[in-house]
């Protein structure tokens, strides 16, 4: 997706990097911004691309057709899931069916005719070779695929672990806020890289907008600890982490929409778990 707002149709494809194009599946909400970002990778004179994200199901026959006619042709040599969400995973069978293509995720649930990632992996296709670092956090099976060789500084594809606007959710439980600090310290080391989100804009340099997730994220760390203070100690004590989080939603998100209310709920789940391994 380019770096700013879509003037073009929702199925046009859009040169994020010399190695990568995206299409846009036709999925917007208040979860996935205008919609998930499909990547096709591969060395432009190669004859085959590597494709990450096929997106969801809804809309799926006409989203691998766009897909396909943005190839121009090109085999699909590999598809790649970045995490097991549906708006990512959703139309796996599908693509792989029609491409014939072997599909691979952290997770095996994800994974048809070929074997799970592993941390760390370079994986040479199309003509390029991508890094899959495990980057957990946002979910555990979360996996952002670096492209050192895309410009002067690489690319790095992050999945719904840094995201073109806004900030991403923690899925807690099978997210951990530990985890997801954790990978924005792996992302950051990638310096200058363009990041391509599945969801959103362009962005330049994951360091900087690394910093600036990890700055956001120590924020909001302090306002739940100021939130938690601010209640009775034995009704802390007595509260469970659900109640607890429902109690403190008005003071840490005055503002929330209400239907973005369970997932800021699951991020202060996450924020909690990870304050009472602070103690």
């Amino acid at each position: 997706m380019a770096s700013t707002d879509h003037a073009s149709p929702p199925n046009a494809p859009l040169a994020d990097s010399r190695l990568t194009a995206s299409v846009l599946a036709d999925n917007p909400s208040g979860m996935t911004l205008e919609g998930t970002n499909t990547y096709l990778v591969g060395d432009p004179d190669a004859d085959s691309v590597v494709l990450v994200d096929p997106g969801p199901v809804e809309g799926a026959e006409l989203h691998l057709d766009n897909v396909l006619s943005a190839a121009a042709g090109r085999r699909v040599e590999l598809i790649l899931v970045t995490h097991h969400h549906g708006d990512h995973t959703g139309a796996v069978d599908l693509f792989a069916e029609r491409t014939g293509a072997p599909v691979r995720g952290g997770s095996p649930l994800w994974c048809r005719s070929a074997a799970p990632l592993v941390p760390g992996e370079r994986i040479p296709a199309a003509g390029v070779v991508l890094t899959a670092w495990h980057t957990p956090g946002h979910t555990s099976d979360s996996f952002s695929f670096a492209l050192p060789d895309d410009g002067a500084a690489g690319s790095v594809l992050t999945g719904d672990t840094v995201l073109g606007r806004g900030t991403t959710v923690i899925d807690h439980p099978d997210g951990t806020l530990a985890d997801y600090l954790d990978s924005l310290e792996t992302l950051i080391s990638l310096g200058d890289a363009t990041v391509l989100p599945a969801h959103g804009p362009v962005l330049p340099s994951i360091a900087q907008v690394g910093a600036m997730y990890r700055e956001h994220r120590r924020q909001r760390l302090d306002q739940v600890r100021a939130a938690l203070e601010g209640l009775d100690p034995a009704e802390r004590g007595a509260a469970s982490a659900d109640d607890l989080a429902r109690r403190l939603l008005p003071a840490v998100y005055p503002e929330i929409e209400e239907r973005l209310r369970p997932a800021a709920l699951m991020s202060l789940g996450a924020q909690l778990a990870f304050l009472a391994g602070e103690r």
